[in-house]
């Protein structure tokens, strides 16, 4: 006798007849949730009358939000209210005067991509899992070879610059000594690699994370501009041969973090080409990472398995953000990319000509990209001479200027010292939303928050 649809089908006392959640409910919050996100932040956040962040202290912030998970669940509407908070208190990253970090703006298209991924939810590992967005990352890869002008190439999206420089270490090492992959590394010699002083801290966290160990890792010399010195880079590696190492790896910079400085790469490739040492060029991929998961990689399946791209990872899931820059790419083409970087550039060129006409606005340097690197001298220090005493009080003005900027919320714009120089303004040009106007705001709102100094 077949059963009732009607009937319950218990389990360990679970009822498993039908969905447990509510579809209606449920479709009705996402709509909901995508009106307030379009209101909130796709409008308002981009507007410069709003602030770019709500300033609270984390133990203010706490009370604020309601963080606590409890065992029974909360309605819609009070879901829509933490929304709100979070979004109210969060930083608004895509605002036109968030220059804090590198990263900025929005970006109508990826934003798009990025919703339909999220709702999706691939991994990018298999073909049969993943079609689209397998192809899109092939598509937008062998674009970005072409680019380059290489006849042929390999690569994969990462989550970000520290994990590509880890990919980076691991396939020169990789290249050096292939039995490490198998046999680790009690067997193989001291390995040493060169990347420039001004290289991203990242490089140091992947040697560690390898066990190539931070004091193998040799920063070479750059000249006042943080371009890495070549004659340097070759006195390292005879020096290293010369106790004993094992040289295998040069990590070259295009735009260092803090200066924007470029390193000459013609010259570095001629030394690692008379030394035959890996300059961070990799094809190498699914040789070094490859662990053959059965579950995921068979090699009879009944399509072209080429296509099953995730043993090239070291990850497992992996997000589809080629995803993103293909949307951004149709939407705009080749053109449209290449006039956002030229505006970029235009409007860092205006920046300087503005700090230099100015009064209390120093450069540390003339850029060589969008990354504009200033001190900002108040009232009070610019008579005084630029000995020891002038440094110490100069050092104090841009984390006073910053904190005075992050609890008005005018304004985002990070600072540092570096290598010598006392604490200066860094900004960079990103963000498509920027204009003439908010390079103006920026220095006459530090001058406003700093003049009193």
């Amino acid at each position: 006798m077949i059963p009732s649809k009607k009937n319950a089908v218990l389990v360990d006392g679970v009822v498993l007849n039908g969905p447990t959640t509510d579809a209606k409910a449920g479709e009705k919050f996402v709509e909901e949730a995508c009106r307030l996100i379009m209101e909130e932040v796709v409008l308002k956040a981009t507007d410069v009358n709003e602030k770019v962040c709500e300033w609270r202290p984390p133990e203010q912030l706490k009370q604020l939000l309601d963080l606590e998970m409890r065992d029974s669940g909360e309605p819609p509407h009070r879901l829509l209210e933490l929304c709100r908070d979070v979004i109210r208190y969060s930083v608004k990253t895509n605002h036109p005067r968030f220059f804090n970090q590198l990263y900025a703006g929005l970006d109508y298209y990826s934003l798009v991509a990025r919703f339909m991924t999220e709702a999706l939810n691939p991994s990018v590992y298999t073909y049969e899992v993943s079609p689209v967005f397998l192809l899109v990352e092939e598509a937008v890869l062998k674009k970005m070879i072409e680019f380059i002008g290489w006849k042929e190439g390999d690569g994969i999206f990462n989550p970000g610059g520290s994990v590509s420089n880890m990919y980076a270490m691991n396939l020169a090492r990789y290249k050096y000594c292939p039995d490490i992959k198998e046999k680790g590394l009690s067997g193989s010699p001291r390995l040493i690699l060169f990347t420039s002083a001004e290289c991203h801290y990242s490089m140091k966290k992947a040697a560690s994370f390898l066990g190539i160990g931070t004091e193998n890792v040799c920063f070479v010399e750059t000249d006042g501009r943080g371009k890495m010195i070549p004659e340097e880079l070759e006195k390292q590696v005879w020096q290293a041969r010369k106790e004993g190492a094992a040289p295998f790896l040069v990590c070259a910079t295009s735009g260092t973090t803090v200066l924007g400085a470029f390193d000459p790469l013609d010259e570095i490739a001629d030394i690692c080409e008379r030394h035959n040492l890996w300059l961070h060029v990799d094809d190498l991929l699914k040789k070094c990472y490859c662990a053959k998961a059965s579950y995921l990689f068979q090699q009879d399946k009944f399509y072209d398995v080429s296509y099953d791209t995730g043993d090239k990872s070291i990850q497992c899931s992996r997000r589809p953000d080629a995803f993103k820059f293909w949307m951004t790419w149709k939407a705009l083409g080749t053109s449209g990319l290449e006039e956002r970087v030229n505006r970029a550039l235009a409007l860092s060129r205006y920046l300087v000509d503005e700090i230099k006409k100015r009064e209390g606005f120093k450069l540390l340097l003339e850029p060589e990209y969008a990354n504009i690197c200033f001190w900002y001298i108040p009232p009070s220090l610019r008579e005084m001479e630029e000995g020891p005493e002038f440094w110490a009080k100069l050092n104090l003005v841009a984390p006073a200027i910053k904190e005075r900027m992050m609890k008005k919320g005018s304004l985002m714009l990070g600072y540092q010292p570096h290598r010598g120089k006392v604490n200066f303004f860094r900004q960079v040009v990103i963000s498509p939303q920027v204009s003439r106007e908010d390079m103006d705001f920026l220095l006459d709102e530090i001058d406003l928050l700093g003049k009193d100094m």
